[in-house]
């Protein structure tokens, strides 16, 4: 799994590509308490080059969720492809995340 992290104003933007599944989504759970470690609140994961997902990926979003809710943080997601939205509708992490289609639209759900 690739994870590029960039700043946008007070948002932590967190870029995933390949594939968040038993493997890999140690990586993202560890940069997500870094971030809160560094008193970070906002964060968006933009989903655009994933192309895989599991429950053990869906673990991790859930986790970073409940982190930041305790600090009164938020985190929304992007860019999801269509045919993992029916992992997430089935998962019901449709009404638990606000998901955007794009980052742009994402970012301006934190003003």
């Amino acid at each position: 799994m690739q994870l590029v992290e960039k700043e946008s104003g007070e948002v932590t933007v967190l870029e995933l590509g390949g594939r968040l599944d038993s493997n890999t989504s140690k990586v993202l759970e560890d940069k997500v308490m870094e971030i809160l470690g560094q008193g970070k609140k906002k964060v968006l994961m933009d989903f655009a080059d994933v192309d895989y997902i599991n429950s053990t990926g869906l673990r991790v979003l859930l986790l970073a969720l409940q982190q930041l809710k305790k600090v009164q943080g938020k985190l929304v997601l992007s860019s999801i492809k269509d045919y993992m939205k029916e992992v997430f509708e089935i998962s019901g992490y449709t009404e638990i995340f606000p998901i955007f289609p794009t980052q742009e639209e994402a970012l301006a759900n934190f003003s």
